[in-house]
């Protein structure tokens, strides 16, 4: 009899020990799902060419990215051609280093991407820098 009454304590307090780590694994589901969740996306879909350097960029800095079918965002918001000059002018008036980082697609033609480049110098940009992802071949 004493027997029977040790089994049955144990068997609910081994239930009762086993709810906090469910809950606790449920907690950290949810901050790991809402963790990734808060980074900011590109507004469209960029495919970098490769490259074997491994310097990344400072957050900070100014980004923008070129598509393949030639769409323009600065800073994550899209922004028409004819209004790139006058909003990197302003962007590099506020900034304490003249820099802009491009990132283009690895598709899109490089002449445009070189008018666009031509079009940041003459905004006042002393630094471009193409972004590349890692892994050349």
């Amino acid at each position: 009899m004493k027997l029977a009454r040790i089994r049955a304590g144990r068997t609910g307090s081994d239930e009762n020990s086993i709810l906090p780590l469910i809950n606790v694994v449920f907690l950290l589901l949810i901050f790991f799902m809402v963790v990734g969740s808060l980074s900011a996306a590109d507004p469209f879909a960029i495919e970098p060419p490769r490259s074997t350097s491994g310097e990344a960029g400072d957050p900070r800095d100014i980004v923008l990215l070129v598509a393949a079918d030639g769409r323009l965002a600065l800073d994550g918001a899209e922004i028409d051609p004819a209004a790139l000059r006058p909003a990197i002018e302003d962007r590099l008036g506020t900034a304490s280093v003249r820099e802009v980082h491009v990132k283009a697609d690895g598709a899109s033609e490089a002449a445009a991407v070189v008018g666009i480049m031509e079009t940041l110098r003459a905004a006042g940009a002393e630094r471009i820098r193409l972004m590349t992802v890692s892994g050349g071949e």
